[in-house]
């Protein structure tokens, strides 16, 4: 998370979410993303939880996002349920979806959602 700071490039968090997760032997999904939160809940910035290329947004300071990785034991490939919401694995495997709400600053960010 500490890549998550004034100036770095959202990408370089997005990647070491990917190489966590992969050295794990799980895999990332990549249809969904993070995002800016604002006065509305899903605002620009995306924050992708793999290493996109040609991605060059960088996280400024005073921003607030959501950092979300979701997790999956197989594939990364997900769909959609016919409630237009519900997301679940492609081949039916567990998944986990984590999220953390962070607070962009000059130095270290702050984990808003942290429990101390």
């Amino acid at each position: 998370m500490q890549n998550a700071s004034d100036g770095n490039y959202i990408n370089d968090v997005a990647l070491a979410i990917q190489e966590h997760v992969e050295s794990a032997g799980f895999s990332i999904v990549r249809d969904l993303v993070g995002h800016g939160i604002g006065s509305e809940l899903h605002e620009d910035p995306p924050i992708p939880n793999y290493y996109h290329s040609g991605y060059s947004a960088k996280f400024k300071e005073g921003m607030t996002v959501a950092i979300e990785p979701m997790v999956n034991y197989g594939t990364y490939k997900v769909k959609v349920l016919k409630d237009k919401w519900t997301y679940v694995t492609a081949d039916g495997k567990p998944s986990a979806h984590f999220e953390h709400s962070v607070l962009i600053t000059k130095g270290q960010p702050e984990i808003l959602t942290s429990v101390n």
